[in-house]
């Protein structure tokens, strides 16, 4: 693990080690089974590009029947968020009457959140919870519950295990702060 790296203009330092980031995927995954194990094929949708990483190991550790998707929607350019979601990548499953767990990188104001479940509801599903690696308490200024936050976080910025600055970063399986 390199202690700081150099994406484009910027520093950053190890905030969250990978070996932590292990820890919350299993204790998130330990809950969803519980809630999810007697429920009809749940569909996780995976928000990319960031959740990627966080779908893939999470997936691992869940243990009843399931179906994946993905959307890919936008809120960021650079380190802020642009305040406007667009809709890149539709959804292409039936959800009437389905289980959806939404997943995510992170949940910063609940913006594309919104969005996204507005979205989904129009399809009826039986239900729709949101799962995310990263939740910032602080910045989140909506009222849909996160019902599976893997691990809180302050306002920084982070890049790393899906998360990128400038499509640089995702790759790295420890999560960076940028260093001002």
């Amino acid at each position: 693990m390199d202690e700081t790296i150099k994406l484009h203009d910027r520093q950053f330092k190890v905030l969250i080690p990978a070996a932590r980031i292990d820890e919350a995927v299993t204790d998130v995954a330990r809950r969803i089974n519980s809630d999810y194990a007697a429920r009809e094929t749940p569909l996780f949708l995976g928000v990319l590009n960031g959740s990627f990483m966080f779908l893939s190991d999470l997936m691992k550790k869940i243990e009843f029947n399931c179906e994946l998707s993905f959307v890919k929607l936008a809120s960021y350019e650079g380190t802020g968020s642009t305040g406007e979601v667009k809709n890149l990548i539709g959804l292409n499953n039936d959800l009437a009457g389905r289980h959806v767990v939404i997943v995510e990188d992170i949940v910063d104001t609940g913006g594309s959140i919104e969005h996204m479940v507005r979205e989904l509801e129009r399809h009826r599903p039986a239900s729709i919870e949101i799962c995310t690696l990263f939740f910032k308490p602080a910045s989140y200024a909506r009222t849909i519950p996160v019902r599976y936050r893997a691990l809180e976080i302050g306002n920084e910025f982070i890049v790393g295990y899906g998360l990128d600055y400038n499509q640089l970063g995702r790759n790295l399986k420890d999560v960076y702060v940028v260093t001002e």
